[in-house]
């Protein structure tokens, strides 16, 4: 289906720093598959499977959305957020514009 795996998916979210945030589209579009949000989407779904620990939790939709959140339990993924000092309304990261990692600008 597509030229990259969960496993780059994972190597991708690992390097989101602490305190921000980045989007499924975003890695699908740094692992040259832009219309494979979905596919990064289902590799978070199953990461608690990965050998190393991924930081899920700081991969939103592009609207900044919690989308991901059923996965976590509860509110898990909005308190990992906010562990971090981001701050979570109705959902939704604030200043999520101000937060977003950009993986082809950090990352080039």
């Amino acid at each position: 289906m597509d030229s990259f795996s969960f496993e780059h998916v994972y190597q991708v979210v690992c390097l989101v720093p602490y305190g921000r945030v980045t989007t499924y589209g975003a890695i699908a579009r740094y692992l040259g598959s832009a219309q494979s949000a979905r596919m990064v989407g289902w590799a978070m779904n199953v990461c608690h499977q990965s050998a190393t620990p991924v930081p899920a939790h700081r991969v939103i939709n592009r609207q900044g959305l919690l989308t991901g959140k059923r996965h976590f339990g509860g509110d898990r993924m909005q308190q990992l957020l906010e562990a971090e000092g981001i701050q979570v309304e109705n959902n939704k990261v604030v200043d999520f514009k101000r937060l977003f990692w950009d993986p082809n600008m950090e990352l080039g």
